[in-house]
């Protein structure tokens, strides 16, 4: 079953429960599918960093969230098709701390592979038996180099089907990203850079990832010193030509890697002590100019914003998106309770063919609801604002199908509304509906 802008009816996965789907604002429609009911005492099922909680192939969309109980559990449906078939698998997760989310994507091939359960402890990873199949094999390694202290797994999924996988290796503070890529026709990881980012033994970056339409990889991150998420700081560039093996700064100079903080290109300098966030979004647009989207405390305010950094014309510029007035604090360790949450930046083109920018985010003063600012023109930056849902879903952060957004301009998010205690803190929150919402931007 599917429900349009407010129609209410009880989720499918569960006939007999009275929670009903989030009601979409009328004067921008979207549509909701039921999952099922997930755990919600923490955010972990809707935290930024899954990469991704759903994923698209051949015509099949999937999906991946932790039970009532911790379960993983897949789910699988024909795009445009209402009715998801779920998979309770074998698979348990650590879900009282909101690291250890799942991250899904689909190979070339087909097969799927999942990551999980993953906060400075040993890699969790498994495959799929069969091409488009919920079944998952059991867990083994990648390459079985470096995977004792795994945090935030990422997969991406090249164009010719191969993925790439991020994660780092250390503790916060003190960790090395690491890069390896799956051969489907061997059906065998390799390590494409061991440390591509050295945090010598003093500090670690927390990145995002993005491809751009020529099958570049563009990559940025911030510092952190300690564990404390006040010591984050300043933000950093990279792109690689050539799936990873290579890496340049944007004026095409080339990096020797590993890279560290002397060699890094700055995009950005942000203090410690200014509320820069980790772990956020990027994009690239169609003339292959990246793009982040965060949020930090503007120097003489108390107020975070959130902001675009992004290239233009040879130069990297800065742009004020929100008008917040409520102010907040970002310090201390662990999964914190925010306000706000962390952006998705999305890219497409305009009317005109000029770069049109969407971010979606949930803010305390539109009442955590979903909602997106647009910008028709970054040369001009006007922003509107809009909710995509009139209830609130508590400390939910936005993610999508980045597969499906790249190849039809289809926005799929993942939602659920969940509860986040300060410091893995557990919320008095039962099992709540996950949701897949599916928005189109106008033409």
């Amino acid at each position: 079953m599917i429900w349009k802008k407010d129609k209410r009816a009880p989720c499918t996965a569960d006939p007999d429960d009275s929670i009903y789907p989030p009601s979409t604002d009328e004067s921008n429609p979207a549509r909701v599918t039921c999952l099922g009911r997930g755990w919600a005492r923490t955010s972990i099922n809707a935290v930024i960093f899954r990469r991704d909680s759903l994923t698209s192939h051949l015509g099949m969309q999937y999906a991946a969230f932790y039970g009532p109980r911790g379960r993983v559990v897949l789910a699988r449906r024909r795009l445009g098709e209402a009715a998801w078939e779920t998979e309770r698998t074998l698979h348990q997760g650590g879900t009282r701390d909101a690291h250890n989310c799942l991250s899904l994507m689909a190979d070339g091939e087909g097969y799927l592979h999942l990551a999980w359960d993953a906060h400075d402890s040993p890699l969790r990873y498994c495959r799929g038996k069969e091409p488009g199949s919920l079944r998952l094999g059991p867990a083994t390694a990648m390459t079985g180099l470096r995977e004792k202290r795994v945090t935030y797994p990422e997969f991406l999924r090249l164009a010719d089907g191969d993925l790439l996988f991020f994660y780092r290796h250390g503790a916060s503070g003190n960790g090395d990203l690491m890069l390896n890529r799956y051969h489907p026709a061997s059906r065998t990881w390799s390590r494409v850079q061991e440390g591509l980012i050295d945090g010598q033994g003093r500090r670690s970056a927390y990145h995002q990832a993005a491809l751009d339409e020529r099958g570049v990889l563009h990559l940025s991150w911030v510092w952190r010193e300690t564990p404390d998420v006040a010591s984050n700081h300043d933000l950093c560039y990279a792109q690689s030509p050539d799936g990873g093996r290579t890496w340049l700064r944007s004026d095409g100079s080339r990096y020797q890697l590993p890279i560290t903080a002397a060699s890094a290109e700055y995009i950005r300098r942000i203090p410690q002590g200014r509320g820069l966030i980790n772990q956020t979004s990027m994009a690239v647009d169609q003339r292959g100019d990246p793009c982040v989207a965060t949020y930090w405390t503007p120097e003489g305010s108390e107020v975070p914003q959130y902001f675009l950094v992004h290239r233009r014309g040879g130069r990297w510029q800065t742009s004020q998106v929100s008008r917040r007035s409520t102010p907040f604090s970002l310090s201390g360790l662990g999964t914190k309770s925010i306000p706000i949450s962390r952006p998705l930046l999305l890219l497409d083109r305009g009317q005109a063919g000029q770069t049109r920018c969407h971010m979606v985010f949930r803010d305390v003063e539109r009442g955590h609801r979903v909602s997106l600012a647009t910008c028709d023109n970054l040369d001009d930056p006007q922003w509107r604002f809009v909710d995509l849902t009139r209830e609130g879903v508590g400390a939910w952060e936005p993610t999508h199908d980045s597969v499906l957004w790249l190849q039809k301009g289809l926005l799929h998010l993942m939602v659920q509304k969940v509860g986040q205690g300060d410091g893995e803190k557990l919320e008095r929150l039962g099992p709540q509906p996950v949701w897949v919402l599916e928005w189109q931007p106008p033409a």
